[in-house]
């Protein structure tokens, strides 16, 4: 396989991964319309270690706080609030897990037609932009209770859904429950990162058991790559960008892209 074709999936996948509009939906439909076929489930699994990567090594402060609070060090006031986020965090996380053990499989065959994608990505988008409009923003990072965690939680599941999106979804909930922009992202890809390992880690027995094609390991270090470097591009960009710009936009282009996808199976491509 051509490492120019590994790149650009990596770059698809770093990108779409953190911006509020699905990776999971694109990357379905340049299958349906541009005949881009899945690499396989090790180079699947490179390109999400990727964005993993990315994710740690720009919110590395805030990991490294949560780990020295729960094992104690700092002051008491660092360890009561890193104690309490890691909780949150843990919390917010088994939704996904569950609903991910029970109903991946499912998601993954019956919600990948364009159609359906069309239609979530426009759902979502809704949704989006409603909480933008709707959302009272008055609370930061440091005001996240229990109640948030569980309910983006359970919202971070839907993400199971092609076209949904799991940082929008998140995003989105925490708009509508008062939550200001920096502090939505900011949990969104914290919440992220257990999802994204918990999911390659299950992987693992597969892999081993398909076995590693080792005249291939140029091209999965070359997903790996550019995936964690558009990654951590895209979120340094989108966390300066919700300071002071709304995510409607990524609604509208939501909109736009459902237009294409419907237009396009109406005339037959």
């Amino acid at each position: 396989m051509h490492l120019l074709y590994a790149a650009l999936l990596g770059i698809l996948q770093g990108a779409t991964e953190f911006l509020p509009v699905s990776s999971s939906g694109h990357l379905a439909l340049a299958e349906t319309f541009f005949h881009i076929k899945e690499a396989g489930l090790t180079f699947d699994i490179c390109l999400h270690m990727g964005t993993l990567i990315a994710i740690l090594i720009y919110f590395r402060k805030d990991f490294y706080s949560l780990f020295a609070a729960v094992l104690g060090q700092g002051s008491a006031n660092e360890i009561q609030t890193g104690r309490r986020m890691a909780v949150y965090i843990c919390f917010a996380t088994v939704p996904a897990v569950v609903f991910g053990l029970l109903f991946g499989h499912a998601a993954e065959n019956y919600f990948r037609g364009p159609a359906t994608i069309a239609f979530t990505l426009s759902a979502a988008g809704f949704f989006l932009w409603l909480a933008e409009k709707e959302g009272s923003r008055q609370r930061n990072f440091t005001r996240i209770t229990m109640k948030d965690a569980v309910i983006i939680g359970f919202c971070q599941a839907l993400a199971l859904i092609p076209g949904v999106s799991r940082s929008g979804s998140t995003m989105t909930a925490g708009l509508f429950l008062g939550l200001d922009r920096p502090a939505c992202a900011r949990f969104s890809f914290l919440l992220s990162a257990p999802i994204i390992f918990g999911a390659g880690i299950y992987k693992v027995p597969e892999i081993l058991g398909q076995g590693l094609n080792q005249s291939e390991i140029f091209f999965y270090v070359t997903g790996f790559l550019s995936s964690a470097l558009s990654g951590y591009l895209v979120i340094s960009f989108l966390m300066k960008f919700v300071r002071t710009r709304s995510l409607a936009v990524f609604a509208y282009y939501r909109f736009f892209l459902s237009a294409l996808v419907v237009a396009a199976l109406l005339m037959g491509f």
